[in-house]
């Protein structure tokens, strides 16, 4: 058996734009700031798709990303599908997420995020770990000004 893991990190600012929601995971989190971003800015997506790209090879945020934006294309969980096709042989195994904000309180919606992800990678959802920090304040995540994902996903083949 080979096994791999990928490492993503993403981060976006939050924006006051009316109408713009604060999607995580999929999750519309009743939040008055949405992130700044040419799609929803789902950085919790972003970020697992990153780690994906990394294991493969393909980058889908930027160039691949960025033109299915430009086509209306923002849900950013049709960015992950793309990352999750790429995957071929290799089955996920295990999903890290860690997430540093001031704001919104993440801890209530991490059954729907955990739950949201494992539907979507086809995993089970103990599979899935989700953990948040403030960070103490001592970035511009911690301090309220965006947030800040960072996600591991392990992967095996036979």
């Amino acid at each position: 058996m080979t096994i791999k893991t990928g490492l993503g990190q993403d981060s976006h600012a939050f924006e006051d734009v009316k109408g713009k929601p604060l999607i995580l995971a999929g999750i519309k989190f009743d939040y008055p700031l949405g992130l700044k971003g040419n799609s929803d800015a789902d950085v919790i997506f972003h970020s697992i798709t990153n780690a994906i790209s990394s294991i493969t090879g393909r980058n889908i945020l930027g160039s691949v990303a960025d033109k299915l934006a430009k086509q209306g294309q923002i849900d950013s969980q049709n960015y992950l599908k793309l990352a999750l096709d790429d995957l071929k042989a290799w089955k996920i195994n295990h999903i890290a997420i860690s997430i540093e904000c001031l704001k919104p309180k993440i801890s209530p919606q991490i059954e729907l995020m955990r739950n949201n992800i494992s539907k979507l990678c086809n995993i089970s959802t103990a599979d899935v770990g989700i953990t948040a920090t403030t960070g103490e304040g001592l970035t511009a995540f911690g301090r309220g000004e965006g947030i800040q994902v960072i996600s591991l996903v392990t992967v095996s083949k036979s």
